[in-house]
């Protein structure tokens, strides 16, 4: 109990609050309060009936942390709940809008001094001054205070430096009243002996013990009354220590042990509580600075640099920063505390600079912290000296790993030099309940070292000489690993690269070592081919480009041809599928097709066969990628694989598409989705998920037959199927090659833009260059065509510019003709005549004649507004009709229609015009709700009348 002379209670209904003591009690029975709600509620009593205003209120509580009023709001209602203070009525602590908070209660007079009883409580013996703060370990305070209750031996189990000590004295004071005083501190750090753990522990008591066995002695003083002691820095003496702690338990009944340990006592009656890593701000841009200090992890941070060096207010440019650092260092409380003391001298970017440094793991931190926790290197030391030679070893060897891996990766790298498998899967298990590894949290068993972990491990590994012999068989497993990959076509491609794709980081670091100076470039050419699948099904070009460039640059002139043309290949479809019209694609296609006749190798003369028509395509040659789409044919003919005869029909189907020839592409597209339930495993030849890519461009074809309501449909499930199959470059064809321009076409604009959007976001998250310029773009037009004209015409315009030469793909082309249009709307006509000239140029010059008869119907809307040329507009809506039924594409038929009506009824020739109308909108079935088939029938509709 305090001592009233030198701290005197503020009594108020129930409750007195000993402000030095920090000690709120009801009806004489200690609360337990969070530290925040406790210094507000102190704060606000201390000045009774005054109104306290919020920013003084978190300049006071937060002292020079930037903290927004949520968290004021957060801490003061934790506060009445505590005071029971929940009502509509608020007793003692009441919020004026606008202003701040008043403590409102009526405050009761303490009877004279000499009419207290006097009671001696013990001060807590040994244990060390609570810190000033805690930062996000309230709530683990507040259970391990009340499992005290419960549970009368609990351990603390974490790795070294996440606070485990820091927890388990704030947990001591917090419940020092409840044992009068009796808390004690034992620190086992210092201790080498495991023989003097006894006379330790009397030594912490402040008994002094000459009998040769302690222990009848402290348990003749444990059994005397409520006691709790805590057990700090167990891990290096569980042996001894855990048939005593069982004994004084046992005997003992009125006592309570809180241990903290890097590993748990395993022990009768024990109950663990473990303790995680402060939260951290997720890898996400564009955080602000108030979401970035809603996590505890970067409040610690920031907390730690104001005091050490003075006010300090986080900017919204080092935010970032700060939750980079705080997720380096995972959220290690002594790793965040040390990193925010070295912010004074190098500011903050620089603190995240030198992180991948050894010399961060020197950093020293507060003169006071006992040695092992003066360093992040004392603290990994003291782990490390305590392991097996067998455990040591396993830990160096799993520092060559890139983030998390699997048991069985773990054991195949880590055994080898005298350590068997067993033994290494042993060691693992143990250095998981030494919290050196934890699993990864991923839904298969993972585990991974946290940073600062990984970088001493392998800074050891380096000592002993090591790295290139573990590296080595790091790369030699990820290559085999890989090979089995690319060998793998019948998994279906999420659950693919759940198995695969979580190993990217650890392909990653096996080529940057392969392809060092003292690497291996064979085995790192080797990992590069086997590894090219990998980053095609994660959409992965950039990479995949710079990977192959470099194997091929360590290849030389005098490798193998097999590993070139594999190399070739890969690097070819890069540069195609990630830049669109590169123009180094074809020679190093061709010179695949070279390589692959000489060796007779049927599957990559079919890649370059396949690289080469889309090539083609994209660089508007479309005669010659149709007849590399006849030679692809010819190969495939012959193969005993179906899905190469599939493969076949739809780069035909593509081609025909876009020559304008939809009769004959629909024929090709309907033979292939009709054999797709023949296909039992993905193509090797194809990056693209082949059964949804069928429907998005079946749905293209459908549509502009004029089966709008199977396209609309097939569309709506390509969404759903691309969005579950979870390749990138997949999804982004789904939605760019039909939802989006069918949604446009069918004038719901409300669609196309929720598309859009999905879009842009799919290649920014994703880093897809080419759809991300598109969908740019087809944004502006949308926006255009919703009316904003003024604003999404420019746009439009900016955006095409920006795409440079990637305007020139096939995907481009309805955008080019509404920049042509819309500027006929913004009466911008003659600038519309002379894009619409240039696109026409081009599909005449490329034989690119899918969207033809619309933009000869858009150069007739443009002529209706120049008065030079209105008389040619008929001619050319008639030209333009006739071109879109030799196509087979009702739909560009119907807008012609359209078109042409709506002129001759201006002429008075309405009956001409409605014969036309009829003639066209008769073999419709389908599409009554898109806005053509609307604004066509309400024309008919005004010229029968």
């Amino acid at each position: 109990m305090p001592d009233h002379h030198e701290d005197p209670a503020i009594s108020f209904g129930p409750f007195r609050l000993f402000p030095k003591s920090r000690l709120l009690e009801k009806e004489g029975s200690p609360l337990h309060v969070g530290g925040r709600a406790l210094d507000i509620l102190i704060f606000l009593a201390e000045r009774p009936g005054e109104v306290v205003d919020k920013r003084e209120l978190v300049k006071r509580i937060w002292a020079d942390v930037n903290v927004d009023e949520g968290s004021l709001r957060f801490h003061v209602a934790a506060l009445r709940k505590v005071l029971g203070d929940t009502g509509k009525s608020a007793r003692y602590v009441v919020n004026v809008p606008g202003r701040g908070y008043c403590f409102v209660a009526s405050l009761a007079q303490p009877a004279a001094a000499a009419a207290q009883p006097t009671i001696d409580i013990l001060p807590p013996r040994s244990l060390p001054a609570q810190l000033s703060k805690m930062v996000g370990r309230e709530e683990i305070v507040e259970k391990i205070s009340n499992g005290l209750s419960l549970h009368r031996f609990m351990t603390v189990v974490g790795p070294g430096g996440i606070g485990k000590t820091a927890v388990a004295v704030t947990v001591g004071h917090r419940r020092s009243q409840d044992f009068g005083g009796r808390v004690f501190f034992v620190d086992f750090g210092p201790l080498r002996d495991a023989s003097h753990i006894a006379t330790t522990i009397a030594s912490a008591l402040g008994l002094t013990i000459s009998a040769e066995d302690p222990t009848p002695a402290l348990l003749t003083f444990l059994k005397s009354g409520p006691t709790l002691v805590i057990f700090d820095g167990c891990e290096h003496v569980l042996d001894a220590l855990t048939p005593l702690v069982e004994r004084i338990v046992r005997e003992a009944p009125q006592l309570r042990v809180l241990a903290t340990s890097r590993e748990s006592f395993r022990s009768e009656g024990e109950r663990i509580f473990r303790l995680f890593p402060l939260d951290c701000p997720p890898e996400r841009e564009g955080l602000d600075v108030a979401e970035v200090l809603a996590y505890p992890a970067a409040q610690l941070f920031v907390e730690r640099i104001a005091q050490s060096s003075g006010p300090f207010q986080l900017s919204a440019e080092e935010a970032p920063l700060v939750a980079s650092i705080c997720r380096r260092l995972d959220g290690i409380a002594l790793a965040i505390e040390l990193a925010a003391g070295r912010v004074n001298a190098y500011g903050i970017a620089g603190t995240a600079s030198l992180l991948d440094s050894r010399f961060s793991l020197q950093w020293r931190g507060r003169r006071t912290a006992v040695p092992r926790h003066q360093t992040l290197a004392a603290a990994l030391d003291w782990s490390y000296d305590l392991l097996s030679p067998a455990e040591s070893a396993t830990l160096r060897r799993l520092s060559v790993f890139a983030g998390p891996f699997a048991p069985e990766a773990a054991a195949t790298i880590a055994a080898g030099d005298g350590l068997s498998t067993a033994e290494t899967l042993e060691g693992i298990d143990s250095l998981v309940a030494k919290s050196l590894i934890a699993p990864s949290g991923s839904r298969t068993l993972r585990y991974r070292l946290l940073d600062t972990t990984r970088t001493y491990a392998h800074a050891k590994l380096n000592e002993l000489g090591e790295t290139r012999q573990v590296a080595q068989r790091h790369a030699e497993h990820f290559r085999e690993f890989f090979e089995r990959a690319d060998a793998d076509t019948s998994t279906p491609l999420p659950e693919w690269l759940g198995i695969y794709g979580a190993e990217l980081d650890n392909v990653r670091a096996a080529l940057d070592w392969a392809f060092a100076p003292d690497g291996d470039t064979a085995l790192g050419i080797r990992l590069t081919v086997a590894a090219v699948t990998l980053w095609v099904r994660l959409s992965l070009f950039a990479e995949c480009r710079e990977r192959t460039r470099t194997a091929l640059a360590a290849l030389g002139d005098n490798g193998d041809d097999r590993s070139r043309m594999q190399l070739l290949s890969a690097l070819g479809w890069s540069l195609m599928y990630g830049e669109g019209r590169a123009r180094e694609a074809r020679p190093i296609l061709e010179t695949t097709f070279e390589l692959a006749e000489k060796l007779d190798d049927k599957d990559f003369r079919l890649r370059a066969l396949w690289g080469l028509s889309i090539d083609q395509f994209n660089n508007g040659q479309f005669g010659k990628a149709r007849a590399l789409a006849d030679r692809f044919a010819s190969v495939a003919a012959n193969s005993p694989d179906r899905t190469d005869i599939m493969l076949s029909d739809r780069l035909m189907a593509v081609a025909l598409h876009f020559l304008g020839d939809q009769t004959e592409a629909r024929l090709r597209i309907d033979r292939v989705n009709a054999s797709l339930h023949l296909l039992a495993e993905k193509p090797k030849i194809f990056p693209l998920d082949l059964r949804i890519s069928t429907q998005y461009f079946r749905a293209r074809i459908l549509w502009l037959q004029g089966q709008a309501d199977q396209a609309q449909a097939l569309a709506a499930r390509n969404i759903e199927e691309g969005r579950a199959n979870g390749h990138a470059l997949t999804f982004s064809s789904v939605l760019g090659q039909a939802a989006c321009p069918i949604a446009f076409w069918a004038g719901d604009f409300e669609a196309a833009e929720r598309h859009g959007a999905e879009l842009l976001e799919h290649t920014e998250r994703h880093a897809i260059r080419l759809w991300g310029l598109w969908a740019r773009a087809f944004n502006a037009a949308v926006m255009a065509r919703r009316g904003d004209l003024a604003t999404g015409l420019p746009l439009l315009r900016e955006e095409l510019n920006r795409a440079g030469d990637a305007r020139f793909l096939p995907r481009f082309l309805p955008l080019l003709g509404e920049l042509a249009a819309c500027s006929g709307e913004a009466d911008q006509v003659d600038r519309g005549l002379d894009v619409i000239e240039d696109i026409l140029t081009r599909c005449n010059d490329r034989q690119e004649l899918w969207y033809l008869p619309e933009l000869i119907r858009i150069k007739g809307e443009l002529m209706l507004k120049s008065a030079r040329h209105s008389g040619d507009a008929e001619a050319r809506f008639r030209e333009a009709m006739g071109i879109a039924a030799q196509q087979g594409a009702p739909f560009w038929q119907l807008r012609c229609a359209t078109s042409l009506a709506r002129l001759m009824s201006a002429a008075g020739q309405n009956a001409e015009a409605l014969a036309i109308l009829e003639r066209t909108c008769g073999p419709f079935t389908e599409g009554a709700d898109i806005a053509d088939i609307r604004s066509a029938r309400d024309l008919i509709e005004q010229l029968r009348t």
